[in-house]
């Protein structure tokens, strides 16, 4: 018969078979995650080195700030290791340790050195904030995004031209074969992009550009950049905005200016002349949005 004991005796090892098979499990799910397009610094995107004229200040930003965590982390991790072997139990150790209490000049440091950081770092990104934010400087192309369920609207605002985009209807109906809608900016132009909503909340997002912007109903973000870098780049919608804010994708083209220049004029060919201005919003009636008419603009 087994003893009593023996139950307890083998729940180690059953323990130790669960942690096992749950790190198995997290590994598992960790690697299903990696993919070919490896980032370049830290979790940022490869295409984002030297994409924007903001971009490598907030890269610097970033690495800054992990490397002040790593040096703040090794120091604190360092400082526990010596402590738990500098005064860890020996074998001839009777009763307990002496108790200290109220060392102020080492409670005084503790406390100092978290609110230098704490400030330094706020001051940082203050500056920085500022730096790319408040930028006022006047666009030499200007441009309108405009967020709509589900999709978007290009306005090419000094070329007087747009773009509307129509992935999926408001009564749900999804475009066959809709490809998602692209952005065309210049390269190395000082441009003005303005974001909006036409209904609900939406978010502004290109990873590589390292830019997220919401975009509320009823306000207009600003956002100036130069984009330096040529290329086709992803950009999508980063707010739950509703049942098919799956479908809110769009690409974005940094072309060189003759090329812009060629395409708003493709779409001045095509009677895209004008803007979609505030006259399609949906504001007064998106609580209810499926009960409104001719609605796919």
């Amino acid at each position: 018969m087994d003893s009593p004991n023996q139950s307890a005796r083998r729940s180690p090892k059953a323990w130790a078979k669960k942690v096992g098979v749950a790190g198995a499990l997290a590994s598992s799910a960790l690697l299903a995650g990696c993919s070919n397009g490896a980032p370049e610094l830290g979790y940022l995107p490869a295409a984002s080195k030297g994409a924007t004229s903001h971009t490598d200040a907030y890269t610097a930003l970033w690495t800054g700030g992990w490397i002040a965590a790593l040096a703040v982390g090794a120091i604190t991790w360092g400082l526990m290791l010596f402590c738990i072997v500098a005064y860890r139990r020996r074998k001839n150790d009777r009763g307990l340790p002496v108790q200290l209490q109220y060392n102020m000049p080492v409670e005084i440091m503790y406390t100092v050195i978290p609110i230098i950081l704490v400030v330094g770092f706020f001051f940082h990104n203050m500056a920085l904030f500022d730096e790319t934010t408040n930028d006022k400087t006047p666009g030499e192309e200007k441009i309108e995004v405009v967020g709509k369920q589900w999709a978007w609207d290009f306005n090419y605002t000094s070329q007087d031209v747009h773009y509307a985009g129509v992935q999926v209807n408001l009564d749900g109906t999804e475009k066959p074969g809709e490809e998602a809608p692209t952005l065309y900016l210049p390269a190395n132009t000082d441009l003005e992009i303005q974001l909006r909503s036409r209904d609900v909340i939406h978010s502004f997002w290109v990873p590589a550009f390292l830019e997220k912007r919401d975009m509320t109903p009823g306000r207009v973000e600003t956002l100036h950049l130069k984009a330096l870098k040529e290329g086709e780049y992803l950009g999508k919608c980063a707010e739950l905005c509703g049942e098919f804010h799956s479908e809110m994708l769009f690409n974005v083209k940094v072309v060189s200016k003759d090329e812009y220049l060629a395409y708003t004029n493709e779409l001045r060919e095509q009677g895209n002349t004008g803007v979609l201005g505030e006259e399609f919003d949906r504001t007064h009636w998106y609580s209810n949005p499926y009960q409104k008419e001719g609605a796919d603009k």
